[in-house]
């Protein structure tokens, strides 16, 4: 069960018009801190963002399962049931539950280290492409607002004097 602060930043994103994908990012982030501090951990990074994404779903994110031919049948599947949990209201198995929990606890703790993050993270974006990147880029100019503009204008002069 996601923690009601992730639930609360992500209804502030769906009120504030962002993405489904960036409603899911809260829990992949509550997902990532639950690793660093020791709860559980998780075979890879990529497992890791799973949890999160899957978290998302169940409470309601509106985050589409992945189109044919990007994941394996099973986890689009489990997508699919994750997205219908999300519209119904069911407590979970305490006895499943338990044994997930018991599973994770016996992974390792660098999936969610900054080295794993940034190479999961170039790994994907080189599988998209520079139109990929100029929506994303559009997207964030419509919803970030003339502060988060500014910030990200000063964040982008930055890196590139560095």
């Amino acid at each position: 069960m996601p923690e009601k602060e992730t639930l609360d930043r992500a209804r502030e994103d769906a009120r504030e018009g962002k993405s489904s994908s960036t409603q899911a990012g809260e829990f992949v982030r509550e997902e990532m801190h639950h690793i660093r501090e020791g709860k559980h951990g998780a075979r890879s990074t990529k497992q890791a963002i799973a949890i999160g994404l899957s978290k998302a779903r169940r409470a309601g994110v509106k985050l589409q399962r992945p189109r044919k031919g990007t994941a394996s049948a099973q986890t689009r599947s489990k997508a699919g049931a994750d997205l219908r949990r999300g519209r119904t209201r069911r407590k979970p198995s305490q006895k499943r539950s338990r044994a997930t929990t018991r599973a994770l606890q016996r992974e390792g703790r660098s999936a969610a280290s900054r080295r794993s993050l940034s190479s999961q993270a170039r790994k994907t974006a080189r599988t998209r492409g520079s139109a990929a990147r100029r929506r994303a880029a559009m997207k964030a100019v419509r919803t970030k607002g003339s502060r988060g503009r500014s910030q990200a204008a000063r964040k982008a002069a930055r890196t590139r004097a560095a």
